[in-house]
C-alpha cells in the first residue's frame, strides 16, 4: 500500500511539473489568476497564483542575482529567498531519488498585464508603482520590512521567479507540521541543545516518534540534502498523516539554500554525526554521484539546462554540490570507523569497529 501511494504521488508530481513548465513560455493571461500575496514580509513577498483549472502555484521573484553571495554576517533566518534555489532544490532531489520536493519550474511573469490587470484584489493593486527606472513595482503590506525600497520590480515590466506546485489540499491530503529535533535558536544569542551535546541523539532516540520505525533516519536523508544545498533554516518538516509514522518527508521551503557556495556549513550534518546511521540505499546514491562519470555536478547541471532561467546555478554552486558531496561521504567514513550503523527499511547493517 505504502509502496503504491509513493509511486502514484511520484507520477502525479511528475505530471504537475511538466504542465507548469509547459506554460513557462505562454502568457499567464488566460491561466491565471493572482489571489493574493501571501507570507507578507517586504524581503520574502510570494503570490499565490490560481489557475483557470483551479490548480494552484505559488510564485517567488528574484531578490538577489546568481552571481551575488550572501554576506558572512547574515544570521540564516534574515537571509534571502532565493527563486533559483526553490529551483535548484527540486532538481537536486530528484537527482539524489529522494522525490520529497514537490514541483517547482522558473518563468518570467508580466507584472503589469499578468498581475495588475487581472488581479480582484484590490490591496495589491493599491501597492503597484512606476520606480524611477520606469519598471512596474510592487511591494507587501504588512507590519515590518514592507516599503516601497524593498518593492519588487519588472524590466520594465517582465519578472523573473520560481514557480511551485501547491500540495493537494488538507481535506484530500492531510499532513502535519514537526518541529525538528535539531531546529536552531531563532535569537541573536543562545544556543541549542544539541550544538552543545554530543549525546543528544541519544535522547532523541528515546522519544516519539524517533523510537521506532524510519522517522530518523529521513531527518539524516533531510540533513544531506540540506548541506549540500547550504540550508541552515530548516526549523519543521511535514509528513502525511495518511502513512503513519513511516510516511516520508515533505522537503518544502528550499529558498535560504545556494547562499554561500564558497563556505560549507557542518553543523547542518549534526543528525548524522550524532546518531552514526544513514540509509543503505542514500549512501549508495550518494557513493554514485561522486564517480566521474556520474558527478552530481555534471547531472545537476544537466538537469538544469532544461529550466526556462537556465542557468539556474553558478559554477561556483555547482563545485560546491560535488565539495560537500565528499564532505558527506568523508564524514561517513570516519562514522565507519567509529561503529556506524547502516539501515535500509528495517535492515540493519553494523559496521565492524576499526
Amino acid at each position: 500500500m505504502y509502496v503504491c501511494m509513493y509511486v502514484c504521488m511520484y507520477i502525479l508530481c511528475v505530471c504537475i511539473y511538466l504542465y507548469i513548465h509547459i506554460k513557462e513560455t505562454k502568457p499567464c493571461s488566460l491561466i491565471l489568476n493572482v489571489q493574493s500575496v501571501v507570507k507578507p514580509s517586504g524581503l520574502h513577498l510570494k503570490l499565490a497564483l490560481k489557475l483557470q483549472d483551479f490548480g494552484k502555484a505559488m510564485f517567488k521573484p528574484m531578490r538577489q542575482e546568481r552571481h551575488e553571495e550572501t554576506p558572512e554576517n547574515f544570521f540564516y533566518f534574515v537571509d534571502f529567498q532565493r527563486h533559483n534555489a526553490e529551483i535548484a532544490a527540486f532538481h537536486l532531489d530528484r537527482v539524489l531519488d529522494f522525490r520529497r520536493v514537490p514541483p517547482v519550474t522558473g518563468r518570467f511573469i508580466n507584472v503589469t498585464g499578468e498581475i495588475l490587470y487581472l488581479t480582484h484584489n484590490e490591496e495589491l493593486r493599491s501597492v503597484f508603482f512606476t520606480s524611477p527606472a520606469n519598471n512596474t513595482c510592487f511591494f507587501a503590506k504588512c507590519l515590518y520590512v514592507c516599503k516601497s525600497e524593498y518593492a519588487v520590480c519588472g524590466h520594465p515590466d517582465l519578472l523573473e521567479g520560481s514557480m511551485s506546485a501547491y500540495l493537494p489540499g488538507l481535506s484530500i491530503a492531510p499532513r502535519i507540521s514537526i518541529p525538528n529535533p535539531w531546529i536552531r535558536t531563532y535569537s541573536f544569542t543562545g544556543t541549542e541543545e544539541w550544538e552543545v551535546n554530543p549525546l543528544y541523539c541519544d535522547n532523541v532516540k528515546k522519544l516519539y516518534p524517533y523510537n521506532s520505525g524510519n522517522r530518523l533516519l529521513n531527518i539524516i536523508d533531510m540533513v544531506i540534502f540540506d548541506f549540500l544545498t547550504g540550508n541552515m533554516d530548516r526549523h519543521h518538516y511535514e509528513v502525511f498523516t495518511k502513512f503513519g509514522d513511516d510516511g516520508f518527508l515533505l522537503h518544502l521551503d528550499n529558498a535560504r539554500g545556494f547562499g554561500r557556495p564558497s563556505h560549507d556549513e557542518v553543523s547542518i550534518l549534526a543528525p548524522l554525526t550524532q546518531c552514526c546511521m544513514i540509509k543503505r540505499s542514500t549512501l549508495f546514491r550518494l557513493k554514485l554521484l561522486a564517480q566521474s562519470e556520474y558527478r552530481l555536478s555534471d547531472v545537476m547541471r544537466a538537469s538544469l539546462s532544461r529550466d526556462p532561467l537556465t542557468p539556474v546555478l553558478t559554477e561556483d554552486h555547482l563545485q560546491a554540490l560535488d565539495r560537500r558531496l565528499g564532505q558527506v561521504l568523508r564524514t561517513q567514513m570516519l562514522l565507519f570507523t567509529g561503529g556506524s550503523v547502516i539501515m535500509d527499511y528495517g535492515l540493519i547493517f553494523e559496521l565492524k569497529r576499526s
